[in-house]
């Protein structure tokens, strides 16, 4: 199958590489040259526009950063009109619930099949490819998405109908952060009282406060090799991107009169790093780390 696939950032370019191994044809589209060049190197097709190679697309893919990329990818550019009737839709991007039930209207209207399939598993896992997808949409969408997401991941779920992968990612991601601001500050709070950061992580590991925060990402520097801790806070999830999630969630809260105090003070505290220094939001999200132990 001919798969277009729209934004090969951090996470889109490695989701990319591993669809291509997987014996798709995959033409990658992204207005930066750079990684388009990164994409040639890998072997892929490559354009500027999705206009110009969207002909004879059985699906297209889309890695956006936010509701208003999704927006002027599919809708203002006029590209749903250009696709043949039937073509599979799957936005990886995380976005509003509102966005994403847009999309699908628009998608359905000009007779396309849409499924919103935010992800989850981060940078290293689009490299292993062990993502896991959590889509919204209908079971006939979800079905005919299968091998693709499997040619990029190791879970694929259908949380429910248009906007429902958007919701659980939503939930998930105001998760993660509470997970890594509690971590972040019981390692300093350990470390303030002469615990070594190893020993204290590798203990809490395999008690109560085990998480995945611990286990995987863990947020104090040389713990943990191959995480962004490691490397100066670079790369990963960005502290931008999760401020963009927990607003979402917030927004989403609101909406449906939802109790989210834990998530309300992550937000915040994900907010005040941010100000710190104007370079912060461009860290990995686990840089939050720095606010405990007093850096800044």
């Amino acid at each position: 199958m001919k798969v277009v696939f729209i934004g090969v950032g951090n996470m889109g370019g490695p989701m990319a590489v591993n669809l291509h191994h997987s014996g798709q044809e995959v033409i990658a589209v992204d207005l930066s040259e750079v990684l388009r060049e990164q994409m040639r190197a890998e072997g892929l097709a490559t354009a500027e526009s999705p206009l110009d190679v969207c002909e004879g697309a059985g699906a297209v893919v889309t890695m956006l950063p936010h509701d208003q990329a999704v927006e002027s990818v599919y809708i203002q550019s006029g590209l749903l009109d250009h696709l043949e009737e039937g073509t599979l839709i799957i936005d990886c991007s995380t976005i509003s619930p509102s966005q994403a039930k847009r999309l699908h209207e628009h998608g359905e209207q000009a007779g396309l099949a849409v499924l919103d399939a935010p992800v989850s598993g981060g940078v290293a896992g689009a490299k292993a490819g062990t993502l896991s997808f959590i889509c919204g949409g209908t079971n006939e969408a979800f079905e005919r998405a299968g091998p693709i997401l499997k040619g990029m991941g190791s879970n694929v779920f259908r949380a429910g109908n248009a906007g429902a992968g958007q919701i659980v990612k939503i939930v998930n991601n105001m998760l993660l952060a509470i997970q890594m601001v509690g971590t972040a500050e019981a390692l300093s709070f350990g470390v303030d009282n002469g615990i070594d950061p190893k020993v204290l992580s590798d203990i809490m590991k395999v008690s109560s406060g085990q998480n995945w925060c611990l286990d995987k990402y863990n947020p104090w520097p040389d713990v943990m090799t191959g995480v962004p801790s490691s490397n100066d806070y670079q790369g990963g999830f960005l502290v931008k991107l999760m401020q963009k999630d927990l607003g979402l969630a917030a927004q989403l809260s609101r909406a449906s009169g939802s109790s989210t105090p834990m998530g309300g003070l992550a937000m915040s505290l994900y907010d005040a790093y941010a100000r710190q220094s104007d370079n912060n939001a461009n860290l990995d999200f686990s840089a939050i780390q720095r606010l405990f132990r007093g850096e800044l």
